[in-house]
């Protein structure tokens, strides 16, 4: 039997008033946005939360997979409907057992009624197979989002957060040295090899329902990226996201220590096999990568000899 209560939107719209709106017949989430951390999944969260096809929870990350149903940000958080209070009450009680309860967890969206919900947690790109393997296991039909953006770019992102929040100790960020002790975290390095990210996931997640999208296209066309994750997720892109526009990033603009060119390159070269790995498997924007480092030539030719290796292999089969 489904039930209803009364609500009033969250963003500030009044749907007619007060309004009736029932609980999902088949709670769960219809979708999971896995990362990348600083690749605009904040903007995401706030143009989902906007937007009236969706309810999305009042804690954009939730952190239910990678920190085993302990979720902090839960505490801060500020309910601001009764749909909200009924979600994190039941989080609460879903995070203090001590194992993943697939079901339970399903059961948080129960609140979303028929409109569209997920969770947006960067920290999933870090999920090992045997998570992602329940996870996909127990929702075969849930869709699931990666935002790329070039390593050396996202890395150096959140370093510079990392001191902005002041997780990070504070370094010399003009010493090569210096900052590759700090690149070398494992919360930093294993969230930097988006190539690797997206292929743990597509092992267990159908083509149909995984979609790579690009910081790149957040900078340089908005409009067009959020009217294509839209039309995947299967909401009205024509519906605006209430005052919202599609170019508010205001996380972009947020200040980063000074990257030197010296640092940059030392950067670049450590990343140079992900930065080829990533412009052959993941393609679009990211096949532009290698080349903002000097490394278009190399890439070439290292094109060119697995052409040679494979004319020569089939020249000698004739």
């Amino acid at each position: 039997m489904r039930r209803t209560w009364p609500y009033k939107s969250r963003n500030g719209e009044d749907r007619n008033g007060e309004e009736d709106v029932s609980l999902a017949a088949d709670p769960r989430p219809d979708f999971l946005c896995i990362g990348a951390q600083k690749a605009g999944t904040s903007w995401l969260y706030r143009q989902l939360t906007e937007h009236p096809d969706f309810w999305m929870p009042p804690v954009k990350e939730l952190h239910y997979f990678n920190l085993l149903g302990r979720v902090p940000s839960v505490a801060s958080a500020r309910a601001r409907d009764d749909r909200d209070r009924r979600f994190l009450e039941a989080i609460k009680r879903l995070s203090a057992r001590s194992h993943l309860d697939l079901e339970d967890y399903a059961g948080l969206f129960a609140v979303k009624g028929d409109l569209l919900s997920g969770d947006i947690t960067p920290a999933y790109s870090m999920l090992n197979d045997e998570v992602i393997e329940r996870i996909v296991s127990h929702f075969p039909n849930l869709k699931v989002i990666f935002l790329a953006r070039d390593p050396v770019e996202r890395a150096w992102s959140q370093l510079s957060m990392g001191v902005r929040l002041r997780n990070i100790i504070p370094f010399n960020a003009t010493d090569a040295q210096d900052v590759m002790h700090n690149l070398l975290d494992p919360g930093v390095l294993l969230r930097s090899h988006p190539s690797k990210i997206v292929a743990r996931w597509k092992r267990y997640v159908r083509p149909e329902f995984f979609r790579v999208y690009f910081f790149d296209d957040l900078e340089k066309n908005p409009v067009e990226l959020r009217r294509s994750i839209l039309v995947f997720l299967g909401a009205d892109p024509n519906k605006p996201s209430g005052s919202l526009k599609a170019d508010d990033s205001s996380d972009v603009r947020k200040d980063k220590l000074r990257l030197t060119a010296k640092v940059r390159d030392r950067m670049a070269r450590f990343f140079e096999q992900e930065l080829k790995a990533c412009a052959a498997e993941l393609a679009g924007p990211a096949k532009g990568w290698p080349a903002r480092y000097g490394f278009s030539l190399l890439w070439f030719v290292w094109q060119l000899a697995d052409d040679l290796d494979l004319f020569c292999w089939l020249d000698w089969i004739a």
